[in-house]
């Protein structure tokens, strides 16, 4: 495991593998009223409350999580991969974000003393037909600006990745790996020295506008939304903004805004290389992607403790939270299965989806696949890794909503809101141009 950058002086050493802070009881002590409440301390809030606190340093902030502990979702369990922005559409907003992310990403990990590696990426074609798909995805990254990208041959595929083997590999140097639960603390760290607070335990079950002004509290009607946790215990703002990720939908609803587009869990299944053969990998290794499925498919991924990720494959998930094979809720599995935008998302991948779940469940397939790319790869060199949830959000027409949507509603309630109902992959190596896009909107929205 990577050593972790010392806290300042002025934070008590909470472990890094923790992501954890200090945590207060609402009470006498803790602040109650926020001119601005941030639902959700994944790396996507943390990165909003940061910039908004930036912005408005006069103005009071809280950042409100259900879990005692930091980015522990989706921001704690992801890939790691600092992306360069070669996949999206020329011109579109993914594009644009992911570019300028990454530039910001590595300036403040530098800025942080926040280790990093800048291992490079090969997206590999191993079939003949993969090759024009390459080169179209070469030509869309210098349409998006991004640094230092080429193609390369066979041989000079084995020179970057000794073990690797493909016909044609496009080469993107400027990817990276770093530990996002390491940089979404320091976010945090970064909203608290500049005053604003940070509650967890808290997690959001109703908001609703003030009725009138708590006893003895003569300013209580400038905080008009109350925002309620599942403990009773209560916040009041002027404004509030919802970064909720997996529960973004149901946080929308619980505020009466609209239902859609929602939120249907993917899990992603991880296998890892043994210690001794990782040796076999030294950046990431992606395949082509192929556009008439929906996910990307297997690839290699090294982290920053020095081991190597393989994977993942995109199952649904039986549990908004559901990490492992068997965790199961019942009110977010029947979610999912009645809506209608996730069967027409199934007819439309039926044999892609049978083929992950078939995959999901025998190693060999998946090694099978593994070793178009690094034939030395055996069944006996993997273990079963990590897995992650991924808050895909789907339309009625079983599309994958692939830009972000914010949603505010009607009616008082609605004026006062702000939901990031979406903010798709590589969010977290975009977090910090994505934050500058919420707060932009946040100011736009509520004249701050």
């Amino acid at each position: 495991m990577a050593l972790p950058v010392p806290l300042r002086p002025r934070l008590r050493p909470w472990a890094w593998c923790r992501c954890a802070l200090p945590r207060r009881p609402l009470g006498s002590r803790a602040r109650s009223t926020f001119d601005v409440a941030v639902v959700g301390a994944g790396i996507v809030g943390l990165a909003s409350a940061r910039e908004l606190i930036m912005r408005h340093p006069s103005l009071v902030f809280g950042v409100l999580e259900k879990e005692k502990e930091l980015a522990f979702h989706q921001s704690g369990h992801n890939s790691g991969v600092i992306h360069s922005g070669i996949y999206y559409k020329p011109g579109s907003l993914k594009a644009k974000l992911c570019v300028e992310g990454a530039a910001l990403c590595y300036e403040y990990c530098d800025q942080k003393g926040i280790p990093y590696k800048q291992c490079g990426k090969l997206i590999v074609a191993t079939e003949q037909e993969e090759i024009p798909r390459l080169k179209a995805l070469y030509e869309r990254g210098l349409q998006n600006n991004v640094r230092g990208l080429k193609l390369i041959t066979s041989r000079e595929i084995q020179v970057k990745e000794p073990y690797c083997r493909g016909l044609m590999a496009l080469d993107s140097p400027y990817t990276g790996i770093v530990n996002y639960r390491q940089v979404a603390q320091a976010y945090a760290e970064d909203f608290q020295a500049a005053g604003g607070t940070i509650l967890t335990n808290f997690e959001v079950e109703n908001v609703e506008m003030a009725k009138e002004s708590p006893a003895g509290n003569k300013e209580g009607m400038n905080y008009p939304v109350v925002v309620r946790n599942s403990k009773g215990a209560e916040i009041r703002c002027r404004h509030l903004v919802s970064c909720a990720g997996l529960y973004s939908d149901r946080l929308s609803q619980i505020s009466g805004c609209s239902p859609e587009p929602r939120i249907v869990p993917f899990r992603g299944d991880y296998l890892v290389l043994k210690p001794e053969k990782s040796y076999l990998v030294r950046g990431n290794i992606y395949p082509v992607p192929d556009p008439r499925f929906p996910f990307l498919g297997v690839h290699f991924t090294p982290r920053m403790d020095g081991s190597v990720w393989l994977g993942p494959n995109a199952v649904l998930a039986f549990k908004r939270e559901g990490y492992r094979f068997y965790d199961f809720s019942v009110q977010d599995f029947t979610d999912a299965v009645a809506y209608r935008g996730l069967w027409k998302l199934v007819s439309k991948n039926l044999l892609y989806g049978m083929g992950e779940m078939y995959r999901a469940c025998f190693l060999s397939v998946q090694v099978k696949q593994l070793q178009k790319f690094i034939p030395d790869v055996t069944v006996s060199d993997i273990l079963r890794g990590p897995s992650g949830v991924r808050a895909q959000a789907l339309d009625g027409d079983g599309n994958l909503i692939d830009d972000f949507v914010f949603d505010g509603g009607t009616g008082d309630i609605g004026s006062q809101i702000l939901h990031v109902r979406n903010a798709p992959s590589p969010a977290a190596t975009s977090s910090l141009a994505i934050a500058k896009m919420i707060a932009s909107e946040v100011e736009r929205k509520f004249e701050l």
